[in-house]
């Protein structure tokens, strides 16, 4: 096949990352030195049962090595032995007594939750990179895949599985199996993962090695979809439950999800509040002198949504205690009642701050069963970690470069209305409404506008706008801003806007035009603040939280990247978005209307016995290194 060379370079695209950032450096580069490791998100990991379960009326049992997470033809028929081997203790993080489930290692345990004829496609996650990697040709070893036991908060992880030595030797072990750093693809959850691998690593290397550790083993790092400020279905999952299309009930949903000690892991939190974070084990001997110190700017006081678009939960508290609460609708005012009338339920409102401070779990402790287990795993797997307290807002990685990539311009939950639904626990509460933004204002699912400070981008279904662009705060005081079609294109609708002035704290949104029915990518990239550093952020319009890691655009630009920085006569810092054309195969197509190929310029006509349509036969007429010198 002609492009052939092309194919084994477009891995670059997805996982891999090589010695050397500039173009002085790229000029020495082997491409036997690539490497990528890859850390999935969450419930993105097959668990698989690590003891025998005999499972009554039902001829399914579970055994070592059986699939629990996810096996949904057990879920189906026996349920409550699926449950056992998913549960963990509330207080403690152990197995249930009869079931233990174990995170599956390697690519395997990433690519597909559910193999299956049926259940495959659906539940498919990593398997398309896999399979490019294979069809390009990449060895084995240059991929690796660091999974974990998604259902364990940060310190759990390290406590009983060493994870994060273990992901310490993961790199070790690509760099000298390579001879070079790695990239790193983290998506969703396993952004924050990465973030808790950075502040653990501080106190396992001597303090003046941290930044040469980093700079040897890590070349990139790509943080896709990342809650940075936490997510708001987060909430929904903790209180009514959610069942990501899976056959259970929402209570059932709910009783599982919050005996993780992870449910936590991505509250909502504000901008504005931090904690002292000091190395105390390079100072005290390993000895903890205490929690550390939670505070916020004067900013979280003056505004009511703590860097949100609008207060996050609205609750109505039952008049009584216990299960006897009714359900019951009222308007929602915009401030906390302080008192009760006639025995009313009364309405609370809670910010980002309230709720990962605890403020709104203690508001509701008397009247869910459930809000004492979640505060004792609040103050002490978050709160009062040694580590980091992962519900505080981070800065730029000290790395090399980093990209923050991830999709805009969809409906997405940003504020919910609960109220006591008068069943027993785990469906003793009930949401009334849900507020979204999107295109620029706050809509609640009645259809109603909702006042608040929404931002002009909405975020990507699942994480809200604000969570996800608070990367763009890793831009420095001057930034390029260019938006293209995410589809092949001339460059005639090419926007380009430089060394635009950008202030910490500000959102930067771009003067340029839209299209109607054209799905823009919109870059802004940044590589003078930081001297030898890179900086890019990459918004993707409709692309899906869930789905983009499957985007063929993401893996076309990651790929033209990576190819930037292994080349020799590279003569930008980031990659040209002057045009995007055909660059595989796949991307030729017949048009019809022309009778001919489209694309001209790239595509040509040639059959190949097997094909069955006149769009098989279009096929690149260059050779790789023709195609990707335009791109330098």
């Amino acid at each position: 096949m002609p492009n052939k060379p092309l194919l084994c370079f477009s891995v670059l695209l997805a996982f891999l990352a090589v010695a050397g950032g500039d173009s002085g450096e790229a000029a020495e580069l082997d491409y036997s030195k690539l490497s990528g490791i890859i850390i999935p998100g969450f419930a993105s990991t097959q668990l698989r049962a690590w003891s025998i379960l005999d499972c009554p009326y039902s001829p399914l049992d579970f055994n070592p090595l059986d699939l629990v997470w996810l096996d949904t033809t057990k879920l189906l028929s026996a349920v409550n032995c699926w449950l056992k081997c998913m549960l963990l203790d509330p207080y403690n993080q152990t197995d249930h007594p009869d079931c233990k489930s174990r995170p599956d290692s390697g690519l395997s345990g990433i690519t597909e939750l559910d193999p299956g004829y049926i259940t495959g496609p659906l539940s498919s996650i990593w398997k398309e990179w896999i399979k490019w990697c294979i069809e390009f040709g990449i060895e084995a070893n240059a991929i690796m895949a660091v999974p974990y036991d998604w259902r364990l908060s940060p310190s759990i992880l390290e406590e009983r599985d060493i994870y994060f030595h273990k992901l310490k030797l993961t790199f070790e072990t690509a760099f000298k199996l390579r001879g070079g750093p790695s990239l790193v693809f983290a998506h969703s959850l396993g952004n924050n993962v990465f973030r808790y691998f950075l502040e653990w690593l501080k106190l396992e290397i001597a303090p003046k090695h941290y930044n040469e550790w980093l700079d040897q083993h890590i070349h990139a790092y790509f943080a896709v979809g990342a809650p940075l400020l936490g997510a708001t279905e987060t909430i929904e999952a903790t209180l009514s439950g959610f069942t990501f299309g899976l056959p259970v009930s929402e209570g059932t949903a709910r009783l599982m999800f919050n005996s993780f000690s992870s449910s936590l892991w991505m509250l909502p939190f504000s901008k504005y509040c931090r904690t002292n974070n000091k190395y105390w084990k390079h100072f005290s001997g390993g000895r903890q002198v205490g929690n550390h110190t939670y505070h916020c700017d004067e900013e979280e006081f003056k505004s009511n949504f703590s860097g949100w678009p609008t207060k996050i939960i609205n609750i109505e508290i039952p008049s009584s205690r216990g299960f006897d609460a009714y359900p019951t609708f009222s308007e929602i005012p915009g401030t906390n009642l302080s008192g009760m009338e006639c025995g009313l339920p009364i309405q609370l409102s809670f910010s980002a701050r309230e709720i990962a401070d605890g403020s709104f779990f203690k508001a509701i402790e008397d009247y869910d069963p459930d809000i004492k287990r979640l505060l004792y795993q609040l103050e002490k797997s978050y709160l009062g970690d040694p580590v980091l307290n992962p519900l505080t807002p981070w800065d730029r990685p000290p790395l090399k470069n980093v990209f923050c990539i991830y999709g805009s311009n969809s409906k997405t939950k940003v504020g919910y209305y609960f109220a006591p639904s008068g069943k027993p626990y785990p469906d003793n509460w009930i949401i009334t409404d849900v507020v979204y933004e999107y295109e620029g204002s706050l809509v609640s699912r009645s259809g109603n506008l909702v006042e608040g400070n929404p931002g002009a981008i909405s975020g990507d279904e699942t994480v809200p706008y604000n969570s996800l662009s608070w990367c763009k705060n890793w831009l420095g005081p001057k930034v390029n801003i260019t938006r293209a079609p995410q589809s092949e294109h001339d460059g005639s609708d090419v926007q380009i806007d430089l060394n635009v002035e950008h202030h910490y704290g500000e959102d930067i949104v771009p003067n340029m035009t839209r299209f109607p029915r054209v799905k823009y990518i919109t870059y802004y990239e940044d590589s003078e603040s930081l001297p030898g550093k890179r900086t890019a952020v990459w918004e993707l319009d409709k692309a899906n939280h869930r789905n983009i890691v499957r985007s063929s655009v993401l893996m076309r630009e990651l790929w033209l990247e990576m190819w930037r920085d292994i080349h020799p006569e590279a003569r930008s810092e980031f990659v040209t978005k002057a045009k995007r054309g055909p660059l595989r195969n796949e991307d030729c197509y017949w048009d019809y209307g022309k009778a001919r190929c489209a694309w001209p310029e790239y595509c040509e006509y040639r059959y190949v016995f097997g094909d069955v349509h006149l769009g098989q036969s279009c096929r690149l007429k260059y050779t790789s290194a023709d195609l990707l010198l335009h791109y330098l």
